[in-house]
């Protein structure tokens, strides 16, 4: 069963944003060393129940929060996706060092991320 590993804020203001997560929540921000303005954001210890998560940009046709789920194949669960009415906003892509990384959108208008891991992808 595929599991929720990650979210993402897609914010108009990134730093406003950075600012007002580590007041009210305490978490904790590193510049990702990717090929775009890209924070981690790091929520808690590593030994304590939750998921990390990353702060961007706001992008057109992505929502403010977008889960990204741990899949065994991306290419099959775009398929599946399409063939269930889902539609593909960004196709595979490598997020390198990472693994490969595909946006889909649900019959509803949800968007959620599905990744690969493969620290070979690049």
């Amino acid at each position: 069963m595929a599991r929720i590993v990650h979210f993402e804020l897609n914010v108009k203001d990134i730093r406003k944003a950075i600012k007002f997560y580590e007041k009210v929540f305490g978490w904790k921000f590193e510049k990702w060393d990717g090929p775009m303005d890209y924070w981690l954001i790091m929520t808690g210890d590593e030994n304590e129940q939750g998921i990390d998560g990353g702060l961007g940009g706001e992008e057109e046709n992505f929502p403010s929060v977008v889960n990204t789920v741990d899949v065994d194949d991306v290419e099959a669960v775009v398929k599946k996706a399409e063939a269930n009415g889902g539609t593909v906003l960004r196709p595979k892509h490598a997020v390198p060092g990472i693994g490969w990384l595909a946006y889909i959108q649900d019959s509803e208008g949800i968007v959620t991320g599905v990744m690969q891991e493969d620290p070979s992808a690049k």
